[in-house]
C-alpha cells in the first residue's frame, strides 16, 4: 500500500512516491491548510539527546511535546480528541521551537521564549506548570517549595501530579523539581531523560 493510495490523482501524479517529493507535497498539503484555515493542529518529530520528541503546536503557540515513551500516535490521537482533528505533520510551523530545543541542548540557551497554548493545563495543575520556569536553569526545587509557590503548600502530591502530566516538558521545566532529600523522583520522560537534563544545566 503506498503513502498516495488515497490523495488525488493529479496530486500523486505531481508528487512520485519518493523522499523528496513526499517532503514538497506535504508542504504543499500544508500550505493549502493554512490558506484554508483547517489547519489547527501542526506536528513534527525531532531526534535530541533525550530521545525522538513529538512538537505539536496550534496557532496560538506550542501545545505539546511528548517523549517516545508516552506514545506519539497515542498524543495525536489525544490531540484530535482534546482540541482538533485537523492535525497535520507541517514541521514550518514548529521551526522555531526546533532551533530553541537545539540550542538548549546545545548549552546555549537557558530560557525558552517560545508561545505557549495551555489548554491541556487547568486549575492547580496549570498554577503549578506556569510557576516552573521561576526555577532557573541549572537549579533545582523540592515539590513542597513548588506548592508553596503556587500558593498551597499542602499540596506537594497534587504539585507531583502536574508535574506527571506536565504537556510541555523540557520547555516547561518540571524535570527540576525533586524530591525534598535530593533524589531526582519521577519524571514522564524516564528518570534517566531527567537526570540528563539536569546534568546538562549543571554543566553548561
Amino acid at each position: 500500500m503506498s503513502i498516495h493510495d488515497d490523495l488525488p490523482r493529479h496530486l500523486t501524479a505531481a508528487y512520485p512516491d519518493t523522499p523528496d517529493h513526499l517532503h514538497r507535497l506535504r508542504e504543499r498539503l500544508a500550505a493549502a491548510a493554512r490558506a484554508d484555515g483547517i489547519l489547527d493542529i501542526a506536528y513534527r518529530t525531532v531526534d535530541s539527546p533525550v530521545g525522538p520528541l513529538l512538537l505539536a503546536a496550534t496557532d496560538i503557540g506550542l501545545v505539546r511535546v511528548a517523549y517516545q515513551r508516552e506514545g506519539h500516535d497515542t498524543v495525536l490521537q489525544t490531540l484530535a480528541e482534546r482540541i482538533s482533528p485537523r492535525i497535520l505533520l507541517a514541521p514550518a510551523r514548529l521551526d522555531t521551537t526546533v532551533r530553541e530545543l537545539e540550542e538548549y541542548f546545545a548549552g546555549t540557551r537557558t530560557a525558552f521564549d517560545l508561545p505557549l497554548d495551555w489548554r491541556l493545563s487547568a486549575g492547580f495543575r496549570a498554577s503549578v506548570l506556569h510557576r516552573l520556569p521561576d526555577i532557573g536553569y541549572g537549579h533545582t526545587a523540592s515539590y513542597a517549595a513548588v506548592a508553596a509557590l503556587a500558593g498551597n503548600p499542602r499540596a506537594v502530591r497534587a504539585v507531583g501530579t502536574a508535574c506527571a502530566t506536565n504537556p510541555l516538558p523540557v520547555v516547561v521545566p518540571c524535570h527540576r523539581v525533586v524530591r525534598s532529600d535530593g533524589s531526582l523522583g519521577g519524571y514522564l520522560g524516564g528518570v534517566e531523560a531527567k537526570r540528563a537534563l539536569l546534568t546538562l544545566e549543571d554543566a553548561a
